[in-house]
């Protein structure tokens, strides 16, 4: 990699900061296994206090229906929800962080600076 290159990325990583938090979401992981995502998308939905209803079904967010994506949605809106507050996006080793939007099509994921 050329230096230039090198100082460019530097520049644009201190310009992000400085302008404020990264965007960040937390979506599963997709190394997890299913069983392993469904334990962890029951307790974001239940005990972690993460607002589910947009991946009941006729709701913008239930499709795709899978495991993963279900998990993805609760795990993020856990994550947005507490972040300040202690929340982390680990889930038992289930869950990553991610730069890019996860929305699509009709459902949005929250961001929260």
């Amino acid at each position: 990699m050329s230096i230039l290159w090198k100082r460019t990325m530097l520049a644009l990583l201190i310009v992000s900061i400085a302008d404020g938090e990264l965007e960040q979401w937390c979506i599963a992981d997709e190394q997890t296994p299913d069983g392993e995502l469904q334990m962890a998308l029951d307790w974001a939905c239940g005990k972690g206090g993460a607002d589910c209803s947009k991946i009941q079904v006729n709701q913008p967010c239930y499709l795709p229906n899978t495991v993963r994506d279900h998990a993805s949605y609760a795990f993020n809106n856990y994550f947005q929800k507490f972040k300040h507050k202690g929340g982390s996006c680990y889930f038992k080793g289930a869950a990553i962080i991610t730069e890019l939007d996860p929305s699509h099509s009709s459902c949005q994921y929250e961001f929260h600076p």
